[in-house]
């Protein structure tokens, strides 16, 4: 999922601490009221298990689809205050922290809970005479992170686990799809790398192993593959383009008179334009001296740094061309990767010692484009976090130390995956990603860093809050990239505004009837 930091998590207490049923009820399952302000969405029906049977949210009933109707979901009265996870209440030094708990609500306006005489008695709670005080004021967001996602430690409250774990099993690929499917494609593109390092303007270029195929997070079939074919520039000079953070002009310190690439200046400036369109001819007269497979290039799509090809008419591979630069990273980087909570501050300086890349992807410029641009990418230092996720050093190396982290990250790929195949006639999702999502993924993980909150035994409740995390940067239409603090990815500009609500509609309508775009198990 390149945005943001921290927003103030929230978790329940622990020992010695009850949690009425009717406050877990309104919370979660309450008939709502139009009449109330409106507040986050229910929660997916529970799974029945060792914690009692399942309850269900308001009448029992599915909802029916965002298309039709749209009712503001309410928060109910009466819900408990949450306490942040940043301060819990333990019974001793040792107890670890709570794991990522059920799906936040933002604070909403509300009455005054009954008094004694005109409410129901709660299983384990005192009664009192007197009413509960209103809510305190919404939290206010950390600069860092775009929204505050609350957390409440509640098992029976989590959308069905073992739902969850028969779509990951689903989503699991073979070792012998992998292999087949990589094998084809290492063959197309090996031949295409000896091809282009004949070319003096690409004479120096390797390939680099970046994508979800790397990262191990592939879903469904290992039908698509992306391929990075990097290339050293040394001397050149930046220019960031209307402070974007992300997009820069890249020129060359001295006169690049014997240079292979002074072929793609225009005014002093690399063209990227020039640069991909030279890089796009010589493959696409190359894939047809590639024998061992049938592979066609698909038409360019507007503003995509990539080359697409189809090979043997089920496997999609995308080919971008990437300058790497050995040099300090750009200021705009500065406040981004906040790993140092999660991963250590030493990691993240290991990490800022590596180059970064630039890819010929244009800068959205009014109802155009500006062609000339680069975008700063980082995919091999997200490879990296993938890879070494875990606070502990050995996190997921065996069965002792398991997260759920890339469990989520999965399922919630496939959830957008879905929807988009789902609407791919109504065009309302075209401009969402897989890269929106691991965004938002990186930002909660720095949100929750200790292990112990991403247990797998608390799959549903971790899914449900990426789920709750997601929902809210459509809200608020705020995904900052991970790396470019400045840079939004739901700005205005680039995905707008019905876009967002139609996405966040179906969400909620999936969440709301126990995700049916995944299927029945």
């Amino acid at each position: 999922m390149q945005p943001r930091q921290g927003k103030a998590t929230r978790r329940a207490s622990e020992a010695g601490a009850t949690v009425p049923e009717a406050s877990a009820r309104s919370a979660r399952g309450a008939r709502t009221d139009r009449n109330e302000s409106p507040a986050a969405p229910e929660a997916a029906l529970p799974e029945a298990g060792k914690f009692g049977p399942a309850r269900k949210s308001g009448s029992g009933q599915k909802k029916s689809p965002p298309d039709t109707q749209e009712r503001s979901p309410v928060r109910a009265t009466g819900a408990r205050a949450k306490r942040p996870l940043s301060a819990p209440r333990t019974r001793g030094p040792l107890t670890p922290p709570a794991p990522l708990g059920r799906r936040a609500e933002p604070p909403a306006a509300r009455e005054p809970a009954l008094s004694r005489a005109g409410s129901r008695r709660q299983r384990g709670a005192r009664c009192s005479s007197k009413p509960r005080p209103p809510p305190g004021p919404r939290d206010v967001p950390n600069p860092g992170l775009p929204v505050s996602v609350p957390i409440l430690v509640q098992r029976d409250a989590a959308p069905g686990a073992r739902k969850l774990r028969a779509v990951l099993e689903k989503l699991r690929l073979s070792h012998q799809d992998i292999s087949k499917a990589a094998k084809v494609v290492n063959g197309v593109v090996g031949h295409l790398l000896r091809r282009l390092k004949c070319e003096p303007e690409f004479g120096g270029v390797e390939q680099l192993h970046t994508g979800s195929y790397y990262e191990h997070v592939k879903i469904s079939a290992p039908n698509e593959f992306d391929v990075m074919f990097k290339l050293q520039v040394p001397r050149i000079q930046l220019e960031e383009y209307s402070d974007t953070g992300a997009y820069y002009f890249v020129k060359f310190k001295r006169n690049p008179e014997g240079n292979p690439l002074s072929l793609f200046l225009e005014d002093e400036i690399l063209s990227a334009s020039k640069m991909l369109s030279k890089f796009r001819k010589i493959i696409k007269e190359e894939i047809n001296n590639i024998k061992d497979a049938d592979v066609i290039m698909k038409r360019k799509r507007r503003g995509s740094p990539a080359v697409t090809l189809l090979i043997n008419k089920e496997i999609s591979v995308d080919i971008t061309l990437a300058l790497e630069l050995k040099t300090s990273w750009p200021a705009s980087t500065q406040e981004g990767l906040a790993i140092k909570n999660w991963l250590s501050a030493k990691v993240r300086q290991q990490l800022r010692l590596k180059p970064f890349y630039l890819v010929p992807k244009h800068a959205k410029e009014g109802n155009g484009f500006q062609e000339e641009t680069w975008r700063l990418s980082f995919s091999h230092i997200e490879k990296e976090i993938l890879s070494n996720h875990g606070k502990s050093k050995t996190c997921c190396e065996n069965k002792e130390m398991k997260c759920c982290r890339k469990d989520c990250l999965k399922l919630m790929k496939y959830l957008l995956e879905q929807l988009k195949e789902k609407f791919k006639d109504k065009k309302h999702l075209d401009k969402f990603s897989s890269y929106h999502v691991k965004t938002a993924f990186f930002h909660l993980c720095t949100e929750n860093p200790q292990d112990s909150q991403w247990d797998p035994k608390d799959l549903g409740l971790c899914f449900d809050n990426c789920v709750t995390y997601f929902l809210e940067c459509l809200r608020t239409e705020q995904l900052k990239n991970y790396f470019i603090p400045g840079f939004n990815l739901f700005s205005s500009n680039l995905i707008d505004k019905t876009s967002k609500e139609f996405l966040s509609k179906q969400i909620e309508y999936e969440r709301n009837n126990e995700f049916p775009v995944f299927g029945e198990f």
